[in-house]
Parts: structure tokens; sequence; C-alpha cells
């Protein structure tokens, strides 16, 4: 089932819990995480990311039809979302392929054309209902699977400012983590975050979602946190499935990938949703 950001969102609002929000830069991951979230019974985030196309790995015009086909037809509500549109443009091209959420992120300008710039997107958005995610601060590295970088704190007044100005429907924030695997473990500002939810009213989205500790994810999503994003540790568990291993015909790696990173996305999920 076809849903908006906001559908979703009211679903782990209601419920005190997180959704799993995920890169499926390809066919293989789509199936994976789809399957992971109906095995679960639980919503999920399809999530195709600028730099990913920057990358090679897929074509948005190519990808976003797969990813709205798999969600249409899931048991589950599934929203798919823009994730990273650093380009005005390209977040305007994503909004006219389907996608029922995008986030633009102007995190590394200053805040008056960040702010500029959202508020361009949520009214383009808005006008056919398709949900918005925006980011202040920064989590450092994008989304490529390296070596994450320190945050840049988002600054609470100046998260007040920004959500008051743009009118966004969620509020990507940094209080800790970073994209890609970790140098050093996350040291996750609780405070901070609790204090941008109390004064935003808006769900929070956690980016750098991957190699946080359970009892962490816990905590944020007790503090206001809906939305994680993962993508690296459901990519790695993907190619340690099949890393080192002989095999006569390419469609087996890809089911062995694929059952891999199904089973990584159904753990994250049942943390996520308060079950484990």
């Amino acid at each position: 089932m076809l849903v908006t950001l906001n559908e979703i969102l009211k679903i782990a609002e209601q419920q005190d819990i997180a959704i799993g929000s995920f890169n499926t830069p390809n066919l293989t991951s789509v199936k994976a995480v789809i399957a992971a979230a109906e095995a679960k019974n639980q919503p999920v985030i399809l999530m195709h990311a600028q730099l990913h196309e920057e990358m090679g790995l897929c074509v948005m015009e190519e990808i976003a039809p797969i990813m709205l086909f798999f969600a249409a037809r899931a048991r589950v509500p599934v929203c798919v979302h823009l994730d990273h549109g650093t380009d005005l443009a390209y977040v305007k091209r994503g909004i006219d392929l389907g996608f029922t959420s995008v986030m633009y992120d102007g995190s590394t300008l200053s805040e008056e054309e960040n702010t500029t710039n959202t508020v361009q997107t949520v009214a383009y958005a808005h006008r056919v209902g398709v949900s918005v995610e925006a980011e202040i601060g920064s989590m450092g590295a994008r989304e490529g699977g390296g070596a994450g970088s320190t945050s840049i704190y988002t600054d609470p007044d100046a998260a007040v400012r920004f959500v008051k100005n743009t009118g966004i429907d969620a509020l990507a924030c940094a209080f800790g983590t970073a994209h890609g695997f970790y140098k050093d473990a996350p040291k996750l500002d609780f405070v901070r975050l609790s204090e941008i939810r109390r004064r935003v009213g808006l769900p929070i989205v956690m980016h750098g979602g991957s190699g946080v500790k359970p009892e962490d994810y816990r905590e944020v999503i007790r503090r206001g946190v809906r939305k994680i994003n993962y993508y690296t540790y459901m990519a790695k568990a993907g190619g340690a499935a099949v890393s080192g291993r002989e095999y006569a015909q390419f469609h087996d790696v890809l089911l062995d990938a694929q059952k891999a990173m199904q089973t990584d996305v159904e753990n994250a999920i049942v943390i996520f949703s308060g079950e484990g």
C-alpha cells in the first residue's frame, strides 16, 4: 500500500515507535526490504538517495517506477522517499515521478539559503500532497557507505526558526550520528534531541542509523525519533553473504544477497518497532 511520509509518521506517533527507512538502489534491495516489512507486518520506507545516482548505482527515472510498483502492491504501508536531494530541480523531478515524500538537504548551506530552498520545496510538494523532510545541522559524510565523520550538532534555536519558517513535515537533525561506518562509537546527545523535539513539535528523523546500539535506538525513539535511516549495514550483510563464495550462476548471487539483506532489515525493524 503506497502512502505518504505523513501517514507513516502518524502510525509511528500513535504507537510510539520509529519506522525504518532503507535505501534501495536496485531491485534486489527493494525486494529484500518489502519482504522484511511484510514478514514483520510493519510499515516501511523505501529510499532513493541522489548520491546513489551520482555514484552510478541507479538512475532515478529507472528505479522510481520499480519502488512505486512494489510499494503499491505491498501488504503493509510503504512510503517511497527521495533522500538527500541537494538540487531543487532534482527534488522536483522526484515529485513529478511519484515519490510520496522528499527530503531537501540544504544542510551545507547557510541557514538563510537552506530555508529559502526548503520553502520552495514545501510549496511544490504540498501542492500535490507530497510530504517534506529537511535537515538543519549536518550528519557529516553523505550516504556513500564510507567512514562517517563528526556531526555538526543542530542548534535548538536554529531548529525552531527553521521549522517555523519552512512548514516542513519532519526534521532531520544532528545529535551525534553520522553516515556510513563509524570510526568511533557515536556519542549521542540525548538532551539536545529531547529539547529539539519538545520545541519543534515535529517527528524527528535520525540519519546515520546503522551501527547504533539497540539500547540507544530505544532511547532516541523514546525521545521523539520517528524515522530511522538505515543502509550501510544492510548493504554490508548482502556483501558478506556472497563474499568469497564460488557461484555457477549470477542469479544465485542475487538471491543469497537478498536473503541476507532481508534478515538484516527484519532485525532492524524489530528494534525500531519495540519488539526486541
